[in-house]
C-alpha cells in the first residue's frame, strides 16, 4: 500500500494519540455464514484528527458507504478490527454524529424553516433555540430568504443547501456526507462547496466525505484516502498541501491542485485494475 503520511492542520492542535474517529484493520463481510459471502471491506486502518477534513474516493461498491453507515452505528453486522468514534464504539443515535446524504430528504409538509430545525427537534432541543439555529444557518447558506417557503418551491441546489443548513445545525462533533453534492449541475455543485468550505471553517467540525469527483475531494480536504475496487483496501492517504482558505474555482488555475489530480487519479486506476 502506498501510504503518505498526512499532517493534521495546525487549527486542530491535537493529539495524535486522541483521534476523532480511527479504524485499525478493519474488514466488513456481507452474509457472513452464508455459501457466498460478500467481502466488503478488507484490514483498512486509518484516522482523522478533530476537526480533520478527509474524503474517502474509490470505485463504486469498494466500502466507502459501508465504512460510513459502520461509523453510525447503522450496521450491525459483525466485523473485524476496531473502530472507534471520540475513543468509542460506534452506536446508532449518537448525538455526536451528523450524517447528510446524496438526497436531500427534506419533509415537503416542512418549511425551510422547520426542516432545517428537524434534526434539533428530534434531539429535543427548545423551539426558540432551534428556531434562531435553523434561521442562523439558512443564512449562512443563502436561504435567509426562503425560510418561510416549502421543498416544491425550491430548486435542487437549493434543497440541498437546506439540507446542509440541517446538518451543520445539530452542531455534532463528527459529520459524515455521502456525496452531497453528486446529483448538483456542475455550477451549483462549485457553489456548495464553496458553502460547505465556508461553514467548515467556522464551525471546524471532524468530516469524512465520500465522492468520486476528484477535483472535489482535493478542494475540500486536507487528506484524500483512496480505495481499491471491492473488496476495498486502502490504497493510499494523500496529504493535499494547499492553503487555505481555498476557493474552489480559484484552484483551477493552481499547477499543485492539477498536480495533485493526476496523482489521485493514477492511484485510482491503480485501484481498479489491482486484482491482489
Amino acid at each position: 500500500m502506498n501510504r503518505m503520511t498526512a499532517t493534521p492542520p495546525a487549527e486542530a492542535s491535537v493529539s495524535p494519540a486522541a483521534p476523532a474517529i480511527a479504524l485499525n484493520d478493519l474488514t466488513m463481510r456481507f452474509g457472513a455464514g452464508t455459501e457466498t459471502p460478500v467481502l466488503a471491506v478488507d484490514r483498512v486502518s486509518f484516522s482523522l484528527a478533530p476537526g480533520e477534513f478527509v474524503s474517502l474516493v474509490g470505485p463504486s461498491g469498494c466500502g466507502k458507504t459501508t465504512i460510513l453507515n459502520l461509523l453510525t452505528g447503522l450496521l450491525h453486522e459483525e466485523h473485524e478490527g476496531d473502530v472507534r468514534v471520540l475513543g468509542k464504539k460506534p452506536r446508532s443515535g449518537n448525538p455526536d454524529i451528523a450524517y447528510m446524504l446524496a438526497r436531500d430528504s427534506l419533509l415537503p409538509w416542512r418549511t425551510a424553516l422547520g426542516n432545517a430545525a428537524f434534526g434539533m427537534e428530534v434531539r429535543g432541543v427548545a423551539r426558540p433555540e432551534r428556531q434562531a439555529r435553523a434561521l442562523e444557518l439558512l443564512k449562512q447558506v443563502g436561504l435567509g430568504d426562503f425560510a418561510d417557503k416549502y421543498p416544491k418551491a425550491l430548486s435542487h441546489g437549493m434543497r440541498q443547501r437546506c439540507a446542509l443548513a440541517r446538518t451543520f445545525a445539530l452542531d455534532s462533533t463528527v459529520l459524515l456526507m455521502d456525496e452531497p453534492f453528486g446529483a448538483l449541475d456542475a455550477q451549483t455543485k462549485l457553489t456548495l462547496e464553496d458553502v460547505l468550505m465556508d461553514l467548515w471553517s467556522a464551525h471546524r467540525k471532524t468530516v469524512v466525505f465520500v465522492t468520486h469527483d476528484l477535483a472535489e475531494a482535493i478542494a475540500l480536504s486536507d487528506r484524500v484516502i483512496v480505495m481499491s475496487a471491492r473488496p476495498g483496501r486502502m490504497i493510499a492517504d494523500v496529504p493535499v498541501d494547499l492553503p487555505r482558505p481555498r476557493s474552489v474555482r480559484k484552484l483551477q488555475t493552481d499547477h499543485r491542485f492539477h498536480d495533485l489530480y493526476a496523482q489521485l487519479w493514477g492511484l485510482l486506476e491503480q485501484g481498479v485494475t489491482n486484482d491482489e
